[in-house]
């Protein structure tokens, strides 16, 4: 059984339909050869024992006439003929199974054409009800308002496809000043660094439409899509007049014209192959669905570099506050250093003070009646604490230097906070 697939043109399934019974009779052509083959070997064998049998036969009666060995030669002639019984035995089975075979072959072949007279019919079922729907599509779109909804809808189906997002990353329906009078767009894209690009989604239609009918004339059909190509070029003018671009903050001087259907624009081009270059001079850019959907990929790319620059900004000033920071705690760790380093100045100087004058006169009078105790002597602290000379203590003042600033930064609110509170 040969599956069908949804969509199929009636001569192609029927063309694969041929071919299976091409291929159902081949078989059986091929079977039947063998089984004439198997017959005609067996007929073979059939007719050497069918002269076995005479030869029996003819000895038999030669016995028959001989009384002395007629009882002997009857029994032989049972025996001959019971051997040859035996022997045609396979054969007879064998030619009762090819027999079953051609039957099921048989059967199989009017189960195959009973399937593909099916087919053909469901085949033919669907192609009437595609045409139809071909039918009732072709006059729904051929209302403006329909159309232009169509339009929109499968512009902000491929915009959302591309990663943008509605009221964020593009608009619907807004309203620009341009220099044509109050004007709105289909869809405003949103670009990094406040720039917008409008989309028109209209799109002439009807001309197309009527020029694939079925059973439309040649002549007829030319006819419809040169006035199909007019009628894009018209549309481009149209669109230039209106001048969405001017009524835009900042925008590149062009309106990108969305044609949802490829076909539409290809057979436009085929009877004026000028309409591109014409797009341009007037500032519209023809798109349909495949290269429009690359530009806003592009766009959408854009936004996640302009994200990643604001976090690097971010970071760079997180960086900066963290860096002034680990400063001033090295500042209060040298104060702390400096601190110590007099205490140990100090501690020295006791203990100088302590074994010149101090311990001499408390010897002398425990010299007058000694103590089992002893007065030791202090010892002085050599080390000194070690002083911080790195030269990264003096980069924060480079830090300030407007002329080494990465981005324009302003001091964060928690480092202007936490400086406040460092001088008070």
């Amino acid at each position: 059984m040969v599956a069908e697939t949804p969509g199929e043109a009636p001569e192609v399934v029927a063309a694969r339909h041929q071919t299976v019974l091409e291929q159902v009779r081949r078989q059986e052509i091929e079977a039947r050869a063998e089984i004439q083959a198997d017959l005609a070997s067996a007929q073979a064998t059939v007719d050497e024992l069918r002269d076995a049998l005479v030869a029996a036969r003819e000895q038999h009666q030669e016995l028959l006439n001989q009384q002395r060995t007629a009882q002997q030669e009857r029994e032989k002639g049972e025996a001959g003929q019971t051997q040859v019984l035996k022997t045609l035995t396979p054969v007879v089975e064998h030619l009762r199974s090819m027999q079953r075979k051609v039957d099921d072959l048989e059967k199989s072949r009017v189960q195959q054409h009973a399937e593909l007279a099916t087919q053909i019919r469901h085949t033919q079922q669907s192609v009437e009800e595609s045409r139809k729907a071909a039918d009732t599509l072709a006059s729904v779109l051929k209302n403006n308002a329909v159309r232009g909804a169509w339009g929109e809808t499968q512009l902000r189906t491929l915009v959302e496809t591309a990663g943008l997002l509605n009221r964020i990353d593009f608009e619907l329906q807004a309203s620009v000043d341009a220099d044509s009078g109050s004007r709105r767009p289909d869809m405003v894209i949103n670009l990094p660094g406040g720039k917008h690009m409008a989309i028109d989604a209209k799109a002439p239609y009807n001309s197309f439409m009527d020029a694939h009918r079925a059973g439309i004339e040649p002549e007829v059909r030319d006819r419809l899509l040169l006035d199909h190509a007019k009628k894009v070029r018209g549309h481009v003018d149209t669109l230039a007049r209106k001048g969405y671009w001017t009524g835009l903050p900042v925008s590149p001087e062009f309106t990108v014209a969305f044609i949802p259907n490829e076909q539409l624009l290809n057979a436009a081009l085929e009877v004026d192959p000028s309409l591109m270059e014409h797009a341009f001079q007037q500032g519209i850019v023809l798109a349909t669905p495949t290269n429009l959907w690359s530009m806003l990929k592009t766009v959408a790319f854009t936004w996640k570099q302009e994200a990643l620059t604001e976090d690097a900004q971010v970071l760079f000033e997180l960086g900066q506050v963290l860096y002034r920071r680990i400063v001033k705690l090295a500042e209060h760790v040298d104060k702390l250093g400096r601190s110590i380093q007099r205490s140990v100045k100090d501690y020295n100087a006791f203990t100088g003070s302590l074994e010149r004058s101090v311990l001499p006169a408390a010897r002398k009078l425990n010299a007058a009646e000694p103590l089992a105790a002893q007065i030791a002597a202090p010892a002085a602290i050599e080390e000194a604490p070690r002083t911080m000379t790195s030269p990264d203590l003096e980069v924060i003042a480079d830090l300030d230097r407007e002329e080494l600033t990465i981005f324009d930064v302003e001091p964060l609110e928690a480092e202007i906070v936490d400086e406040t509170r460092d001088a008070g």
